[in-house]
């Protein structure tokens, strides 16, 4: 069944949103390695998902809460760095993930597959978009605090281990509605070179975070026409927009 374009469109411009959203904290919090693992992470969550008859996103999103509990966890409790660690979760997901999913359903999962979005795929993001852009609004001075100065915002008694947790449960939201639209190989993709584009011509916070959720909406609504226009797949397209986009702002910032 052909999928009404304007569905996609919405569902497009909420991923692109949110993604771009969260990441403009990423960036300035260099933390762009970890959005990219946790993509990763969730083809397990797909592979078990596709086996017994669960909705994929249901599925990733366990599997990303799983290992975002398990980083932050480790990360607090161990003397092992961070990086390394979000490393060893990356490469066991990804082993595990291609050894679970089916074969046939093995390029959707990696890629994405617009023609395989459907209404329930559309209210999850919808519900999804609207907790991310909540509880980030509730969060954005604490989490801009923390990066700023660490020390300042403990002496301000705000707790940046929690607010770290929270910032990073929101990502493996983010990346959990994106997988049926970019893919778990691109999804991560779509939160940083938004980020990292608006970065290249912000004056401001405020600019910094506008452009780079504007940047992910211009992205995600381009590449979802010329894939449908082509008949490709979105994941790599959509991407491919947002590297051009990227480009582009890196030339502007230079003249």
């Amino acid at each position: 069944m052909t999928i009404n374009l304007p569905f996609l469109l919405f569902i497009g411009i909420l991923v692109g949103a949110t993604s771009g959203l969260l990441g403009s904290f990423m960036v300035i919090k260099r933390m762009s390695l970890v959005g990219d693992a946790l993509s990763h992470v969730a083809l397990p969550g797909i592979a078990i998902a596709l086996t017994f008859g669960i909705n994929p996103i249901l599925g990733a999103l366990i599997a990303l809460v799983v290992a975002t509990f398990g980083i932050w966890y480790l990360s607090e409790h161990s003397e092992v760095y961070p990086e390394a660690l979000v490393g060893v979760f990356f490469t066991a997901s990804l082993s595990i993930g291609l050894l679970l999913t089916p074969e046939p359903d093995l390029l959707e999962a990696l890629f994405g597959n617009i023609d395989k979005i459907g209404f329930t795929d559309g209210i999850l993001t919808m519900i999804g978009a609207i907790i991310i852009f909540a509880v980030t609004l509730a969060i954005s001075k604490k989490l801009l605090l923390g990066v700023v100065s660490e020390d300042l915002a403990k002496a301000q008694k705000i707790n940046i281990n929690k607010i770290n947790l929270v910032y990073l449960l929101l990502v493996a939201l983010v990346v959990a509605l994106g997988v049926k639209f970019l893919g778990t190989i691109l999804t991560g993709a779509m939160v940083i070179i938004p980020a990292a584009t608006a970065k290249n011509l912000a004056r401001s916070i405020t600019s910094y975070q506008y452009l780079s959720i504007g940047a992910g909406v211009v992205a995600s609504v381009i590449g979802i026409l010329v894939a449908r226009n082509f008949n490709a797949s979105s994941g790599p397209i959509v991407i491919l927009v947002a590297v051009a986009m990227f480009i582009l702002s890196y030339v502007l910032k230079k003249h």
